[in-house]
């Protein structure tokens, strides 16, 4: 696998916590790797079910996001992905303020990516898990759909280039 630019996966941080479902959500990616995403979301009121405990929709999108973005890495640059299946079981109630949610790409492939998402509460008590299967798409749903839905600046090469000598 190329080597990944570390300017490029900054810049995608920065960028996709700038979009409107982010913002909306609370929630932002704080690391991404090769197999590996955090995601921290800010929990208030919006987001609560009328018990006043974290709405399972909440739980669902926020898992959604770690596990998806765990398999970005892996992508090449024309590539993007879709959830074709999430499967999430919540094992706690949820009444913090902040929750962690780490995602793993468990398998890639050339059609379909398996990922699982860990959430966490600030104390590392686990609140969730769950599992997602991804489609891999091509010149769809890219890096690049992103920069022109939200207007953001060209992004650079996401793999260094090898310099070669003459």
């Amino acid at each position: 696998m190329p080597t990944l630019n570390p300017e490029h996966i900054k810049s995608v941080i920065e960028m996709i916590n700038k979009g409107p479902f982010f913002m909306h959500m609370a929630m932002r990616v704080t690391e991404l790797d090769v197999g590996y995403s955090k995601v921290v979301a800010t929990i208030s009121k919006k987001h609560m079910n009328p018990f006043g405990g974290l709405h399972g929709g909440v739980f669902s999108s926020v898992i959604d996001t770690a596990a998806y973005w765990s398999a970005y890495c892996d992508l090449k640059e024309d590539q993007g992905l879709v959830t074709i299946d999430l499967k999430v079981d919540l094992l706690a109630p949820v009444f913090d303020k902040t929750i962690i949610v780490t995602g793993k790409r468990i398998k890639s492939g050339k059609t379909l990516f398996l990922t699982q998402a860990q959430m966490f509460n600030e104390n590392g008590n686990l609140l969730a898990h769950g599992t997602s299967k991804l489609i891999v798409t091509h010149n769809k749903q890219t890096i690049n759909d992103v920069v022109d839905y939200i207007s953001a600046e060209k992004l650079p090469n996401k793999f260094l280039r090898r310099a070669y000598a003459v």
